[in-house]
C-alpha cells in the first residue's frame, strides 16, 4: 500500500514539473530554460525505459511503452527536447488515470477490510465472555455477537434468533432472518437481536477473507485485464516499427519519421480499455458478483451455449407440494381434512424433506400452525415411510410400495392419477387411513420464481443453446426443461458424465458457461471457458473452482453479466475507433508537413484524452 502511494506522488510531482517548465521553456521565461527542458525530459523518461526493459525482456510481452521508448530516445537524440517533454506529459498523465482507477477499485478492498473486527467476544467454559484478538480464535469456540455488531467468523447459531444484513457478502439491501442451526457468514451485520455462534471457519479460511483475497486476485491480474490491448499492441507495434523503417529508408529524414511515430503512439488504447474492464469488474464486486479476470468478462460477449446444474439453479433445492389429491370414490370434505391433520401430526415429528414440505403445505393451506400430537405409536422407516397410530386411527404415509407391502387398498382412479402425475416428472406421497387409500401429495423440487424469463432474455442475448445436466431422473429433467424453456436437456448424469459431455461440446468457434453451485460440479465448473458458482456463500470449493462466483443465488445477474460484458465491449470498441481516427487525422497532418515533431507530440498528448474519457 505505501509503495502504491508513492508511485501515485511520484507522478504527480512529475505531472506540476512538466507542467511547469514545457511552457516556461517555450516563452523563454527563466535563464538555462534549456537545460531544465532536457533534464526533466531525461528523468521523465526514465520510468518509460525501465517498464518497456521489464516488459520486453522479463514479462517477454511487447508493450505500448517500448514504442513511447524508441520515441523518446529518437527525440533526446535529434535534441526535440520539447517533443520528449510532450510525450512525457501524455505518458504521465496516462499512468496518473490508470492509478486513480486502480485506488478506487482498491476502496473496494480497503471497505472489505473495515468490516474485520479488533475484538471478539469468546465465552469460555466457566461462562465467562472474553474479548480476545481474532488471531487466537479456533475452530469450535463459542463467539458472542450481539445487536449492531458484525459477525466475526463463519458458523452456526448454537443460541439465539436473530436478523441480519448479508449485504456485504452477497449485495442483496434485505436482511434475513436466522435461528438456531442456521449458518453466519464473517462481516454479515446483525440487526435485530443476539447470537452464540459456534466458529466453523476462522482467519483465511472465513467467507471474508476468501472475498477479500478474491477481488486482490482480479484487480492485479494485468495480464487478463489488459487482454484486448495487449493482443492489439503486439501487432500494433510490430507493424509501427516496419513502417517506421521503411519511412526512413525512402526519405531518410530521422524528422518526419519522429514526427510519424508521436502521432501513432498508441498508449491512449493501451490505458483506456483495461481501465474500462476495472471499472465494470469495481461495479460487479460491490453488487456480490466476483470476477476473476477480465478475460473471462470479456469472453461472455460470445458466449453461446450456456450448460446449467438442475438443483440450487434452476431449482431451489427444496421441496414443494404442488397438490394434494383426494380419491374422490373414498374421500369426503370432512375425510380429506381429517387426513390432512393426521398427515401434519406424523410429518411434524419427521425430519425428512419430504414430511417437512407437506407440513409446510397444510400449514398454507390451513393458514394455521400444525400442532405437536404425541401419538399413541410412531414408527419412521428410513426412506420408505411413516406409520403412526392416533387413537385407534392408524395412518400410514409414504411410497405406494410401503402402503402395498402393508396391504393398502387402492382404487384404480388413484392409481392411473398417480401414474399421470408420475409420468409429468412429479413425486407422490400417499396417505392412507385404516387400510384405505384416502390420497396422495404431489411434491417436486420448487423452481426458482422468474427463471423462464431469465432463460428468454439469455436467448435473446444470443445463446444458441440452454442445456440441463442433471443426475435426475429424464421425466423430471423433462418437466423442468419444458417447464423454464430450456433448448435441451441430459438426465441421469454421473459427475463425470457431466463433464465428458461439456468436454465434447465446447469449440474455439464460440464461448461456453457453465453454471451451477460449485460444491459437486467443480470439474465441470473449471472444464467450461466461464464457470459461474451461484449461491457461493460459504463454499470453498464454489469459491475456488469458479471464474465467477455470484454470492447471492440469483441467475438474473448471469444475463446481467452479458449484458456488462457486451457494454464494456462496446467501450472498448469505441476507444479503438476514436483512436483511429484521431491517428488518421494526424497522419495527414504529418504527410502534409503541418505538423512537426513537437507538433506530433501535442497532437497526440490532446488527442489520447478522448478514449480515456470515454473509458471513464
Amino acid at each position: 500500500m505505501k509503495k502504491f502511494y508513492n508511485i501515485i506522488n511520484f507522478d504527480n510531482i512529475l505531472l506540476v514539473a512538466l507542467l511547469i517548465i514545457l511552457p516556461a521553456s517555450y516563452f523563454k521565461l527563466f535563464p538555462l530554460h534549456g537545460y531544465f527542458l532536457l533534464a526533466i525530459a531525461i528523468i521523465a523518461t526514465i520510468p518509460v525505459l525501465v517498464s518497456a526493459y521489464k516488459s520486453l525482456f522479463i514479462e517477454r510481452q511487447i508493450t505500448v511503452d517500448l514504442l513511447a521508448s524508441v520515441a523518446l530516445i529518437f527525440s533526446l537524440l535529434a535534441h526535440e527536447w520539447m517533443s520528449a517533454v510532450f510525450i512525457n506529459l501524455m505518458l504521465t498523465c496516462a499512468r496518473i488515470f490508470m492509478t486513480y482507477n486502480e485506488a478506487s477499485a482498491r476502496k473496494n478492498i480497503e471497505s472489505l477490510l473495515k468490516l474485520k473486527p479488533k475484538k471478539i467476544k469468546i465465552r469460555k467454559n466457566n461462562g465467562k465472555i472474553e474479548e480476545i484478538d481474532p488471531k487466537k480464535v479456533r475452530i469450535g469456540d463459542i463467539v458472542v455477537v450481539d445487536l449492531g455488531e458484525r459477525i466475526p467468523v463463519d458458523g452456526r447459531i448454537i443460541n439465539g434468533e436473530a436478523t441480519i444484513d448479508e449485504s456485504s457478502l452477497t449485495g442483496e439491501s434485505m436482511p434475513v432472518s436466522k435461528t438456531v442451526g442456521s449458518q453466519v457468514f464473517s462481516s454479515t451485520l446483525i440487526v435485530t437481536g443476539n447470537l452464540v455462534i459456534e466458529a466453523e471457519k476462522v482467519g483465511s479460511e472465513t467467507t471474508l477473507e476468501k472475498i477479500i483475497e478474491l477481488v486482490e486476485r482480479a484487480e492485479i491480474d494485468k495480464p487478463d485485464i489488459h487482454t484486448s490491448a495487449e493482443k492489439f499492441a503486439t501487432w500494433y507495434l510490430i507493424i509501427v516499427f516496419a513502417g517506421s523503417l521503411v519511412a526512413f529508408l525512402l526519405t531518410h529524414n530521422l524528422t518526419f519519421v519522429l514526427a510519424i511515430l508521436l502521432v501513432v503512439c498508441a498508449d491512449d488504447v493501451a490505458v483506456a480499455v483495461p481501465l474500462a474492464f476495472l471499472t465494470a469488474i469495481s461495479y460487479c464486486a460491490k453488487n456480490g458478483i466476483i470476477v476473476k479476470g477480465a478475460s473471462y468478462l470479456e469472453a461472455l460477449r460470445d458466449v453461446k451455449v450456456v450448460f446449467v446444474d438442475k438443483t440450487g439453479t434452476l431449482t431451489k433445492g427444496k421441496l414443494k407440494v404442488e397438490k394434494f389429491f383426494c380419491d374422490s370414490t373414498m374421500c369426503t370434505e370432512l375425510e380429506k381434512n381429517r387426513v390432512l391433520n393426521y398427515s401434519g401430526m406424523i410429518g411434524i415429528l419427521s425430519d425428512h424433506p419430504i414430511s417437512k414440505a407437506i407440513v409446510n403445505f397444510i400449514e398454507e393451506t390451513k393458514k394455521r400452525g400444525v400442532g405437536a400430537v404425541t401419538p399413541d405409536s410412531f414408527e419412521e422407516k428410513s426412506g420408505n415411510g411413516i406409520s403412526a397410530l392416533f387413537k385407534g386411527d392408524r395412518i400410514l404415509m409414504g411410497k405406494r410400495e410401503f402402503l402395498e407391502e402393508n396391504e393398502v387398498k387402492m382404487s384404480e382412479y388413484s392409481r392411473k392419477m398417480m401414474h399421470e402425475e408420475e409420468n409429468e416428472g412429479y413425486n407422490t406421497t400417499l396417505v392412507s387411513l385404516n387400510g384405505e387409500l384416502k390420497g396422495f401429495f404431489v411434491i417436486a423440487d420448487e423452481i426458482k420464481t422468474d427463471i423462464k424469463d431469465d432463460m428468454e432474455t439469455l436467448k435473446k442475448l444470443g445463446v444458441e443453446r440452454i442445456i440441463m445436466l442433471t443426475g435426475d431422473n429424464e421425466k423430471v429433467a423433462k418437466r423442468i426443461s419444458d417447464t423454464v424453456g430450456l433448448t435441451e436437456y441430459h438426465a441421469n448424469l454421473l459427475p463425470e458424465q457431466k463433464f465428458d459431455f461439456i468436454k465434447k461440446t465446447i469449440s474455439d468457434k464460440y464461448k461456453t458457461i457453465m453454471v451451477g453451485d460449485g460444491i459437486n460440479d467443480a470439474a465441470s465448473l473449471s472444464l467450461a471457458d466461464i464457470g459461474i458458482a451461484m449461491g457461493a456463500i460459504g463454499y470453498d470449493v464454489a469459491i475456488e473452482s469458479a471464474n465467477i462466483v455470484l454470492m447471492k443465488d440469483d441467475f438474473s445477474k448471469i444475463p446481467d453479466l452479458i449484458r456488462l460484458s457486451k457494454y464494456v465491449m462496446n467501450i472498448a470498441d469505441q476507444d479503438f475507433v476514436i483512436w483511429g481516427v484521431t491517428n488518421v487525422a494526424g497522419l495527414a497532418l504529418v504527410l502534409t508537413s503541418i505538423l512537426l515533431p513537437t507538433g506530433a507530440a501535442a497532437y497526440n498528448f490532446i488527442t489520447d484524452f478522448f478514449p480515456l474519457l470515454n473509458s471513464t
